[in-house]
């Protein structure tokens, strides 16, 4: 005897029923991705108001995105300063990765006291917040070669926002180079970003203004042992024309002018930004 209407749409919906159930199932089981992981830190509670405002010009979701980020990776976060992208990587990297942080040597002699207020600061973040923080660890800036840094097997990124035109100025960038190149696994990544010159801006104003031309970083990169690997204008803003009074510092969030000029230099934004990326060959 066939089944009646009633039985057949009885047995649909339990067929049905049970599919969903199976995908919910495997939906939980999935594994969390590195674009899971990096935006649930970005949206996390452990970053400040003040930083989640400067995500409108600092991008960090595709910034990260664009070095390779992953949750499994060793990572060097290079002159963290204050902290603003280790509230970010920290949480990803906490269960299966691993993250150094190379701020000021407050140990070396000639250590200056706004390095040491700096580092101090930083490190009070951190043990303030063991949760998210307990697992980094902490060690010098290189100028010649690491000190206290050496993850077994090398780095997977070593990543440095906004910091190349201070050691032009200190006249350490080379070797600043040749030490993340050495502390990098074969294929490993270093990424770059840095305010961005006007091609053609000599080394002297590059130095007295902040802003670095792409080729400079490109070319000193290369002559460590990288090879370039791409650009991204994530962190481009057209709106910045590369000349202030002050420079880089000129403009949001240092605003060194004070109130001379500041709403137009609110306008303007942060810095015009290249976002570069280079590998270790293997």
């Amino acid at each position: 005897m066939a089944p009646s209407p009633a039985r057949r749409r009885f047995v649909r919906l339990t067929l049905l029923l049970a599919a969903a159930g199976t995908l919910a199932g495997a939906a939980a089981a999935a594994p969390v991705t590195g674009d899971d992981a990096l935006a649930a830190a970005i949206a996390g509670p452990q970053r400040s108001a003040a930083n989640r405002a400067r995500d409108a010009y600092r991008h960090p979701l595709q910034t990260l995105r664009f070095f390779g980020l992953q949750p499994d990776q060793t990572v060097i976060e290079i002159a963290p300063g204050g902290g603003w992208y280790t509230e970010i990587l920290a949480p990803v990297l906490r269960d299966h990765g691993k993250l150094y942080a190379a701020h000021y040597d407050v140990s070396a002699p000639d250590a200056s006291d706004e390095g040491k207020r700096s580092r101090a600061n930083f490190e009070k973040k951190l043990a303030q917040d063991p949760a998210n923080y307990a697992k980094v660890t902490v060690g010098a800036l290189p100028v010649r070669a690491f000190t206290d840094i050496a993850p077994p097997g090398g780095a997977d990124l070593v990543l440095t926002f906004r910091n190349i035109h201070n050691w032009i100025k200190d006249g350490h960038l080379d070797d600043s180079l040749r030490a993340f190149y050495a502390v990098l696994k074969p294929g490993g990544t270093l990424g770059v970003e840095e305010h961005r010159a006007t091609p053609g801006t000599s080394l002297e104003q590059m130095i007295a203004t902040g802003y670095v031309t792409e080729d400079y970083v490109i070319d000193h990169a290369r002559a460590a042992g990288f090879a370039f690997a791409g650009r991204s204008e994530i962190n481009a803003n057209p709106r910045d024309n590369h000349d202030h009074p002050d420079g880089v510092w000129s403009l949001p969030p240092t605003l060194r002018g004070g109130e001379r000029d500041r709403a137009s230099f609110m306008a303007i934004g942060e810095s015009d930004r290249m976002t570069l990326k280079f590998i270790k060959p293997r």
